[in-house]
């Protein structure tokens, strides 16, 4: 694997990140990864820091406008969408999913659609089962419907009554797509498109059609072990594919110079109503999830080893590892995404170099007070 040099790109720096440029480069010489690629957006501008590569053949260098799938970071759209509906009086977050898509749950395996909220799906308190869990079913099948993956939830046992503990699962992000998409008449792609993208000017960011597994150029090639811990294990390329099983959950794609901008925009409270940016900001406590974290809408809190407190999503798909966090009003904020979903050396895996990535970033803020709740 060519190791390229370590490249950084500069606009208006306000501060030294030379920590955060120092991370990127073990990523690559002592972690193993192909590529990283990070933007830190500070004080209307931005510093992008890259090392390695976006394609291991042709040495080809990661650079700042490569796209990439983003995972879950996508559930942090669909619940904007959601919670401006719900500013338009279109929808509230205390409508039970029966409301909305009459029978999808209702008496399958203790799912209960006359119970679980709306606000239920978006902060994981609504117990349903995650159905990625189900590999075996996803893998019957070469494609899928938001429909055929909740009949999936819902032949499993519900984890818990609605509202009574909190377990993350995919499934909770594809009912609320699917309820954007009955509420609107329209598809959640046109809704992400018109009340995100377009406004932001995100022009490396989409939901894609069903049918299309590709990704946009430029990109970087996405390599996957297929999460195996053996280091030995077979590297395959995962550039295109079928995003179907993931959609309103998992499915976009995106680029750290638009990621920054959109968390800057959703944290600094240009996209929601006071009312919503309460919602989406009002945390509840994780279990067998990120350590320390809590969640709200789409939205996590994360409070590093040193004690640092920090705002925003992180997500993972075969051969792309990302994460967007930064301070809670979103004038700070640091995208980060890996083209490989493995690492070695001292890291168990890419979140351990995020984790270090945002201590360079963000230590100070223990003295600024960013680590208050």
């Amino acid at each position: 694997m060519k190791d390229a040099a370590p490249t950084a790109r500069v606009t208006h720096r306000r501060r030294d990140h030379g920590a955060a440029q120092c991370v990127l480069d073990e990523a690559v010489r002592e972690g193993g990864v192909p590529g990283i690629l990070a933007q830190v957006r500070d004080g209307g501008g931005h510093w992008t820091g890259t090392a390695g590569v976006a394609d291991t053949r042709t040495g080809r260098e990661r650079g700042p406008e490569d796209r990439f799938r983003i995972g879950s970071i996508t559930k942090t759209f669909t619940a904007t969408v959601v919670l401006q509906l719900a500013a338009e009086g279109r929808l509230a977050l205390t409508d039970p999913v029966e409301r909305w898509l009459p029978g999808i749950l209702t008496g399958k395996a203790a799912h209960d659609g006359t119970t679980t909220t709306v606000r239920q799906l978006l902060d994981h308190t609504s117990g349903i089962f995650n159905y990625t869990h189900d590999q075996s079913a996803l893998r019957s099948q070469e494609s899928c419907t938001p429909e055929e993956l909740v009949a999936i939830a819902a032949s499993h046992p519900a984890d818990f009554p609605a509202g009574t503990g909190w377990a993350y699962s995919n499934t909770n992000y594809i009912v609320a797509g699917m309820i954007v998409e009955r509420v609107t008449g329209r598809t959640l792609t046109d809704e992400i498109a018109d009340r995100i993208t377009r406004p932001l000017r995100l022009t490396g960011t989409s939901l894609p059609l069903a049918t299309d597994p590709t990704l946009p150029s430029p990109h970087a090639r996405h390599y996957t072990r297929l999460f195996s811990p053996d280091p030995d294990a077979p590297v395959h390329d995962a550039t295109e594919l079928d995003t179907t099983p993931y959609w309103a959950a998992g499915g976009m794609i995106s680029t750290v110079g638009d990621l920054t901008r959109y968390f800057g925009a959703l944290l600094g409270g240009q996209l929601l109503r006071p009312e919503q940016q309460r919602e989406l900001l009002t945390m509840v406590q994780t279990q067998n999830w990120l350590p320390r974290s809590t969640y709200g809408c789409g939205v996590s809190r994360l409070l590093l080893p040193s004690g640092t407190a920090v705002w925003g999503m992180g997500g993972a798909l075969f051969g792309s590892w990302s994460y967007v966090y930064g301070t809670r009003d979103g004038t700070h904020m640091l995208a980060v995404n890996i083209n490989a979903d493995w690492t070695e050396g001292r890291w168990q895996d890419p979140i351990g170099i995020f984790t270090d990535l945002l201590e360079a970033e963000f230590s100070y803020g223990c003295a600024l007070g960013f680590a208050l709740p």
